[in-house]
């Protein structure tokens, strides 16, 4: 069971709450990330009530761009995607053949979406402690994607060990390195952590990214991300918690370009003369020719041989070759020597 193609990158635009509890605007998030192309649309499912405490504090990022007074409950009151509504946006994917993903944030929301006929599962950063949450997961039989934002690689290594032993293969999970900072400051991004986790668990890594812009998307899909997860909105000014840090249309548009340019441009590794530039061959490289006029029976050396373009003739790699022969015929200045 397969993630992705090998050499392409899952693109996955993260709606999250970003619809603001307004379904309309929910399935134009869909719309813009099939217009963009990308591979999957994500949501998040959970009820506010089995996630937060009624009296639990909002992070800051979250305070800031959302009414101060309220509690982390309210707020997630507000943008709750009941059970129905989760139907018609997977019939709205199906629509423009887009993948519908959501990341389940309690076990409950995650026993509803094993429902849904999901093509894998997606586990936030804040459920990689959450030892059951990890059971279910593990049992389900489906590629698996772990966020791994504010973990050590020890919790990382306890979180792999639970779903393997539930049993997730290796090879069906993709390990996101993370930061949950919104928006991370580049300087705590740390990506080189991706590729700790790579070498040290032996799976497919990649990036959620929270920075502003696209270009450390960018710099991870170089570095080897088999899966990009970005938040996206319609509108960066709309209130809510994660528009701000999202990407617009536009952005997200770019996003996919670039990625889409990075996969052909890594290749596949073999250094050789590609098929563009082969043309260039001769005309960049030299050949060996006459430094001046030479005569027949005139010994070859560096007294009356140099190099210049085109490199049609004899490489100067082969000069100490030529060196001390004798000239079978007589040459002009800047002719192309032959022995």
């Amino acid at each position: 069971m397969s993630l992705h193609p090998r050499n392409k990158t899952l693109i996955i635009a993260e709606a999250g709450v970003n619809h603001n509890g307004d379904m309309k605007l929910a399935e134009e998030l869909i719309d813009i990330a099939f217009e963009a192309g990308v591979d999957v649309v994500k949501f998040q499912t959970f009820t506010a009530e089995n996630l937060v405490t009624e009296s639990a504090k909002k992070a800051t990022y979250q305070t800031l761009s959302t009414d101060p007074n309220e509690t982390q409950y309210t707020m997630l009151k507000k943008l709750e995607i009941s059970n129905e509504e989760h139907w018609k946006l997977i019939d709205h994917c199906k629509k423009k053949n887009i993948e519908f993903l959501s990341t389940a944030f309690d076990i409950e929301s995650l026993e509803f979406l094993t429902k849904l006929n999901l093509n894998r599962y997606k586990i936030p950063s804040g459920e990689i402690t959450n030892l059951p949450y990890l059971k279910m997961i593990g049992r389900l039989n489906k590629p698996v994607i772990l966020s791994t934002g504010m973990s050590t690689l020890g919790e990382i290594e306890a979180a792999i060990a639970i779903l393997e032993g539930s049993g997730l293969s290796r090879q069906d999970l993709t390990v996101l390195h993370c930061n949950t900072e919104y928006p991370t400051p580049v300087y705590d991004v740390n990506l080189n952590a991706m590729i700790s986790i790579r070498d040290a668990f032996g799976v497919s890594v990649g990036y959620s990214d929270h920075t502003s812009g696209i270009e450390i998307s960018l710099a991870a899909v170089a570095m080897g991300a088999t899966v990009i997860e970005k938040h996206f909105t319609i509108d960066k000014t709309l209130p809510g918690p994660d528009h701000k840090a999202s990407l617009n249309p536009i952005e997200l548009i770019s996003l996919v370009k670039g990625i889409r340019n990075i996969e052909q441009a890594l290749g596949d590794g073999i250094k050789r003369p590609s098929k563009s530039e082969e043309k260039n061959k001769n005309i960049a490289r030299k050949s060996i020719v006459a430094k001046c006029l030479i005569k027949f029976g005139d010994t070859f050396s560096s007294d009356n041989l140099t190099t210049k373009r085109p490199g049609n003739g004899i490489s100067p790699m082969r000069m100490d070759e030529v060196f001390g022969r004798v000239a079978k015929r007589d040459f002009l200045k800047d002719e192309i020597i032959e022995i």
